[in-house]
């Protein structure tokens, strides 16, 4: 079928980039926060507008300009990239509502420049999302580390500028040291860098070549938090709670997380792949970190670096899917981008009510604060139970296809690998449920009549915790975009 041409790819990326001048020069708090919902409204109604024609089996693209021969900044909306657009897009409405009970609550600083960045931080996701080639992708994938920098150092005291410098260090450090030869090598190896369905590769590198470049790319794509490469996360977490929640559980590492599958799938093509026994190296990456990671989070009191270890574990169950070369594999990893994304901000979210309510950061000081607090942790339930992968919420789904996609592998190890971790998922997450609701309260702060967060700050992980348990009963079209990118991507 032919591609439709259009504009709209390039107006969803620069909507928000479009509001920032009027975000800068907002005085009054009120038209900011208004022009801030504006533009969210406006991206996500660009984006949920790309649906149609996707879903009918046609790509929608548009060409900037023509960098070179066989460059160009250029925008293609296929259904992997509607799917992961759609999810940054519209959690940005949720995390923008959230922000203002977060930022008037504790009456932080420096408010205009944390949403002017916020926005640039979204045009350059949704650029990610909807790349033709490696070069847009990698331009836009550099622009979110610059835009993302002042947001991680907001408090601008001592920890936040550590956790900024290693935060650019390892970002811009493997994207430019690793990322970039890579990229270069596989353009003057094929004279293209526009994503194809089964890569562009095929045939011209040897295996050890081969081997090489998989490595660069899944160790240069540091956002993704593949260790040894994910010191930044845990640094990073010093940001403002809504940071974290969007950019630290979403777009900064989901982007990552996409940008290795784009890379598996449209330059390296699964197909190649397979002949050249490299998905199971890159499978074993992927699994070493997920229990790792999971095994870190278990000795973490602070409830944001429990989250941020759970969240590397996490985005390498999107890289194992793909490794797996297998369709419900495929299917499971782009899935996983959705549900974990809506579990995920969930709980950072919570984390932040919590912090906005009671200045509590640490699980040992959250005793009995559920009987203050109850909504605030029936949400993070529902989100606990959705990155845990259990019913009757969205990331059962996304799990459910990962230990399909492990059979048609024939890869009981890894089997072995998702069902450890989702265990150990369960075992550091439960427990901050079961500590607040049915141990006697820590202090003071823990007792009480119920006293929720603002409703700015509580209204949004409710609705992305009750997002959380629909997605399982109506997991679409996330489900059905994940499909067909798996036969898209999957085939040959």
């Amino acid at each position: 079928m032919e591609p439709l041409v259009s504009i709209r790819p390039l107006l969803a990326v620069l909507v928000s980039l479009a509001a920032v001048p009027v975000l800068v020069s907002a005085r009054n708090r009120n038209v900011r926060e208004g022009w801030t919902f504006l533009a969210a409204v406006a991206k996500l109604v660009l984006v949920a507008s790309l649906l149609p024609p996707v879903l009918a089996g046609r790509e929608v693209v548009y060409t900037l300009v023509q960098v070179l021969p066989g460059i160009a900044i250029a925008f293609k909306v296929d259904p992997l990239g509607l799917l992961f657009a759609l999810v940054s897009s519209s959690l940005w409405i949720v995390t923008s509502a959230f922000s203002i009970g977060y930022m008037r609550g504790l009456n932080e600083h420096s408010q205009t420049r944390y949403y002017a960045f916020f926005a640039v931080a979204l045009s350059a996701t949704i650029g990610v999302a909807f790349s033709a080639n490696l070069f847009t992708l990698y331009l836009f994938y550099e622009v979110l580390s610059l835009a993302t920098y002042p947001l991680v150092v907001h408090h601008q005291d001592g920890e936040a500028k550590l956790g900024g410098r290693k935060y650019l260090t390892y970002i811009l450090g493997t994207s430019i040291g690793l990322v970039l030869p890579a990229m270069v090598v596989c353009y003057l190896l094929s004279g293209t860098l526009d994503f194809q369905p089964q890569g562009f590769i095929a045939g011209t590198v040897g295996p050890l070549g081969g081997t090489l470049l998989v490595l660069a790319f899944v160790f240069g794509f540091a956002k993704a938090g593949v260790m040894p490469f994910h010191a930044w996360l845990p640094a990073a977490m010093i940001a403002p709670t809504p940071v974290s929640a969007l950019l630290h559980a979403v777009a900064v590492v989901k982007v990552g997380a996409f940008s290795i599958l784009r890379v598996l799938t449209g330059v390296l093509g699964t197909g190649w792949l397979a002949r050249m026994d490299l998905g199971l190296v890159v499978a074993w990456i992927a699994s070493f970190t997920i229990i790792v990671s999971s095994l870190i989070a278990l000795s973490q009191d602070g409830l944001k670096r429990r989250l941020a270890f759970s969240t590397i574990g996490q985005l390498s169950y999107i890289i194992l899917g793909a490794a797996l070369l297998s369709p419900r594999g495929l299917t499971g990893a782009f899935s996983h981008i959705a549900m974990h994304a809506f579990g995920k901000i969930t709980l950072f979210m919570c984390a932040g009510a919590i912090f906005v309510a009671t200045g509590k950061t640490h699980i040992s000081q959250m005793a009995g604060l559920g009987r203050r607090m109850p909504l605030t942790f029936l949400a993070f339930l529902a989100g606990s139970l959705s990155v845990i992968g259990l019913p009757p919420c969205g990331g059962f789904i996304s799990k459910w296809n990962l230990l399909l996609g492990t059979l048609e592998a024939s890869s009981p190890a890894l089997m072995v690998v998702l069902l450890s971790s989702s265990f150990l998922n369960a075992c550091y997450f439960l427990p901050v449920v079961f500590r607040a609701f049915f141990h006697p309260p820590f202090d003071r702060a823990c007792q009480g009549p119920v006293a929720e967060a603002p409703p700015w700050a509580l209204v949004p992980p409710v609705l992305t915790g009750l997002a959380s348990v629909a997605l399982f009963f109506y997991p679409r079209p996330f489900l059905d975009l994940a499909r067909m990118a798996a036969t898209t991507l999957g085939g040959g």
